[in-house]
């Protein structure tokens, strides 16, 4: 069974191959590939979201890793994009963030980042697979004094929060601004709420009370509801969801409707282009992402480059093109001149900084982007299977794609995280599409079995 998948390693709890016993050989492993990959100062970061399970699979990394003769510094609960930016700055061989993202407590994993802050490419994350499998991997442990030890850094959050803010422009704040922020239970519980109040925000929490089995549980970036009503009950100007390890955010405008990955992106893209920040005026998004997006970015000089779903390849063609903004519909918005990851307090901040800037509502800085209806579906399965051998599922997607022609989009393709297969349909009306998306996700159903 393969380990990685498109964002690092993931599963159930004390299930192949989130167990002690696998991630002990996972840290010995990674321990192993990373050391001799990069020549410094011979440390690993790690850092967690708030999931109960994220003890065990600390203790049992942190071992795993000493005892390849690697040192660790555990930072505790920290954003993903935190625990980037942290090992790039402390100068680490390698950042480790234990979290499952979106998915729900009983799960969680593992994403490995190189010591320059990006996700690891493919051959790495191979070699670390084959170590893991590799009977002899015991053998090449260290005796004695070169065993790894493990430290603790007590001041991660603050050290990321004042990053954070010196990605604003000088002197910004939001004082004035009423933000409601979901914190989704999970690992930015402290630092959004804390960073806006230090930036002079009115601010409002909910979901930041984390006990290690509700992050994510009818919230966050999944579950919009509680964030629309409070956002509406408070008068508030915007409200910022995070997902578990807020490395991505949605936003809810003044009048309770959700601002997704696509409005954030056409935002920060055009401010960018008129500040003359905007690399070669070119946004890279995913295959998933909204035509009216495009539309939208042409409209103003800027070229919409597409990637395969995943925040990794997004910015793999940011680094091919030399572009510095990217991300997903889902959230994740990656400022490659601030961070090396899908950051979702920062995305946020930059936000509001525009609302501040010029001093227009959430709502009216979205009105200039006109999305198509699009629908999402997701259809679980039981094993992976490859959707090209299903004759079935193809002519239903062929025969969508007859009928909307030049008007909308079909895209059916596979997690690359959960076992699901997910159906996007795009077009011009929402009825039409979503018969046609109900059409493909019985047909998958009946035949993936």
């Amino acid at each position: 069974m393969k380990l990685f998948g498109t964002d690092g390693i993931r599963g159930r709890i004390n299930r192949h191959p989130m167990t002690p016993e696998t991630v002990l050989k996972i840290g010995m492993a990674a321990a192993t590939v990373l050391r001799k990959e990069h020549h410094g100062r011979n440390m690993v970061l790690i850092g967690k979201d708030t999931r109960l399970s994220g003890y065990m699979i600390e203790s049992a990394l942190t071992s795993g890793i000493c005892s390849m003769g690697m040192d660790v510094t555990l930072v505790g609960p920290l954003p993903t994009p935190g625990i980037a930016f942290l090992t790039r700055t402390l100068r680490m061989d390698a950042g480790i963030v234990i979290s499952a993202s979106h998915n729900p407590f009983e799960d969680n994993g593992i994403k490995f980042f190189s010591y320059n802050g990006f996700k690891l490419p493919d051959s790495l994350e191979q070699r670390i697979e084959d170590l893991v499998k590799d009977d002899g991997l015991e053998r090449s442990r260290p005796r004695g004094e070169d065993v790894g030890r493990a430290f603790r850094l007590d001041d991660a959050t603050g050290r990321y929060i004042e990053y954070i803010k010196s990605t604003l422009p000088k002197g910004a704040l939001f004082e004035g601004m009423k933000v409601v922020v979901d914190c989704a239970n999970g690992a930015a519980y402290k630092t959004t709420p804390s960073l806006l109040r230090e930036l002079g925000a009115e601010v409002i929490t909910i979901n930041e009370k984390p006990d290690g089995k509700n992050i994510n549980l009818n919230c966050g970036t999944l579950h919009m509801e509680g964030l629309r009503k409070a956002v509406l009950y408070h008068k508030a100007d915007a409200g910022i969801a995070h997902d578990g390890d807020a490395d991505r955010v949605l936003l809810c405008d003044e009048k309770g409707r959700t601002i997704d990955g696509d409005c954030i992106l056409g935002a920060c893209a055009v401010d960018m282009k008129a500040a003359g920040r905007l690399g070669r005026d070119t946004v890279v998004s995913t295959v998933m992402s909204n035509i009216g997006l495009e539309k939208y970015l042409e409209k103003n000089g800027i070229k919409l480059i597409r990637a395969k779903v995943g925040d990794r390849y997004v910015v793999e063609k940011m680094l091919d093109g030399d572009y510095n903004l990217g991300g997903e519909q889902s959230g994740h918005i990656i400022f490659l001149d601030h961070n090396t990851t899908g950051d979702g307090p920062i995305t946020a901040m930059q936000v509001l900084s525009i609302m501040k800037k010029r001093g227009v509502s959430l709502s009216g800085l979205a009105a200039e982007i006109r999305l198509f209806p699009q629908v999402l579906l997701n259809v679980e399965i039981e094993k992976r299977q490859d959707l090209r051998s299903f004759p079935e599922i193809e002519r239903a997607i062929k025969s969508a794609e007859a009928l909307l022609k030049e008007s909308g989009r079909v895209l059916v393709r596979a997690s690359g995280t959960e076992p699901k297969i997910r159906v996007m349909l795009e077009g011009k009306d929402l009825k039409t599409i979503t018969a046609l998306g109900n059409d493909i996700a019985d047909t998958i159903k009946k035949h993936m079995k």
